[in-house]
């Protein structure tokens, strides 16, 4: 019994090797992660899941880090993995899973202040950019973007205007600094970028005029560009517009509610910062005061009743009674407004419109032989998007649904070891994007969260 309990480990031992790269080649370590990683491990029974949690938790330190100096302070260059270019979103959610450890441990300090001014310049160079050039003298942007009709700047390597994008350096600045009590990058520079971000969404409610910005692109896929350079007419409500989504896709309606429900939660962050750190009483009265404006805006503007009569939010609007109602997997979506806590998670219209999104009620939800999910235009039909499925566990209090997600993840990552963009709903084998750091970090962060407030579930056999 004992030698046949030994001869399995070790046949475990062999199937399950770290894909993490040697030591040496990791671009980013720190040693409070790698004290999580065998903290949780030891809570998981099945080797399998916890060989998945191994090697996708630390994947953005291991593998998109890029560290260096800027006007003498430390500053962190973050890849999306496969794509050499930072996207503002994606790379503030990369680093999210590891903020709970900031406190310490002083090297993964140096990561978050580096990024949090990284950011800041990157605002202050071009606040309507998605993404951007590790070289800020850059004229070359990624290569699909060099033909785009909008104002390309030196350092930008896309100019698609989103929403989310700017509250994705408001939340990870605010979550840094109650994380860690650490207020080093908050500085004139990174108060310049606030208040820039505060003038960008006032500017996108286009009370006004459309503003500045216009995009078009030359592409036979009608997500890829804009009506006209700004999108569809809007009736001006106070909603903020956004030409994209968090998936770099163009929106049907310009006014979207998971990023105007995002940019409410930021902006009270935003004034909560600005009055405990910044002593800017003036910019924390404007960013509530928009806070409360959109608020009111998206309740009601932004609901909308499914052919069933239950009142939900709505994807998107246009201010004139139009409404879009489907969800992406891209976060914030509809399904994360809880995770992203802009609404609160026991809320009526929440649950309601999370239930409605994870059924046929939703075109972009797919089940099939292999899971079922949340996709989106980005990828196409008949795609699951692994996000999907962990914002769902991440969101729900239901252990069977906690369960589940774990057991499809676990089944359905086509031996890589790793999480995936997007997989055929009827064959795992076939999917998108083998280095997408994003999701392997939230993927952690949701085991992560079981270990804390769930032990039970990872004890499972999941076999």
């Amino acid at each position: 019994m004992l030698f046949a309990g030994q001869a399995l480990r070790a046949q475990e031992v062999r199937m399950f090797q770290s894909n993490r790269p040697p030591l040496a080649s990791r671009r980013f370590v720190s040693a409070a992660v790698e004290r999580e990683i065998d903290r949780v491990s030891a809570l998981i029974r099945d080797p399998e899941l916890r060989w998945l949690f191994a090697n996708c938790y630390p994947n953005t330190l291991d593998t998109t880090v890029f560290m260096g100096q800027a006007d003498g302070h430390d500053d962190a260059f973050v890849i999306t993995g496969d794509i050499d270019a930072l996207w503002l979103r994606d790379s503030a959610a990369q680093v999210r899973p590891y903020l709970h450890l900031a406190r310490s441990d002083a090297q993964l300090r140096t990561l978050y202040r580096g990024l949090i001014r990284r950011h800041a310049r990157c605002v202050l160079l071009d606040p309507y950019a998605n993404a951007f050039t590790r070289d800020p003298a850059s004229r070359d942007g990624l290569h699909w973007s060099r033909r785009d009709k909008t104002e390309m700047k030196p350092g930008v390597a896309e100019r698609k205007w989103e929403v989310d994008s700017l509250c994705y350096v408001l939340r990870l600045a605010h979550d840094y600094w109650r994380e860690s009590g650490d207020v080093e990058p908050f500085d004139a520079t990174w108060a310049k970028a606030a208040r820039t971000i505060v003038a960008t969404f006032k500017e996108q409610q286009r009370v006004g005029g459309p503003g500045p910005y216009r995009f078009q692109r030359n592409s036979d896929q009608p997500t890829e560009t804009t009506l006209a350079g700004i999108g569809v007419p809007t009736r001006k409500t106070g909603l903020i517009h956004s030409a994209f989504r968090p998936s770099d896709d163009a929106c049907t309606f310009p006014c979207n509610i998971p990023g105007n429900l995002f940019a409410v939660a930021t902006l009270r962050e935003l004034a909560e910062m600005a009055g405990g750190v910044l002593h800017d009483a003036a910019l924390a009265a404007e960013a509530l005061a928009l806070a409360d404006e959109v608020e009111k805006a998206v309740y009601a503007h932004g609901t909308m009743q499914l052919p069933d009569g239950r009142r939900v939010f709505a994807y998107e609007t246009d201010g004139y009674g139009n409404h879009l109602f489907m969800d992406d997997a891209n976060v914030p979506s509809l399904l994360g407004l809880a995770y992203l806590r802009s609404v609160p998670a026991d809320s009526a219209l929440y649950q309601t419109t999370a239930q409605a999104v994870w059924s046929d009620a939703n075109p972009w939800f797919f089940k099939g032989r292999a899971a079922e999910g949340i996709g989106g235009p980005h990828i196409g039909e008949g795609q699951v998007w692994p996000m999907s499925i962990i914002l769902r566990a991440l969101s729900s209090s239901d252990d069977a649904v906690i369960a589940a997600a774990l057991q499809t993840l676990r089944a359905t990552h086509a031996g890589t070891g790793f999480m995936h963009e997007a997989f055929d709903k009827d064959d795992p084998a076939r999917f998108t994007r083998k280095w997408f750091a994003w999701v392997n970090g939230l993927f952690g962060e949701l085991v992560v969260k079981v270990a804390n407030e769930r032990p039970h579930l990872l004890a499972a056999d999941f076999a």
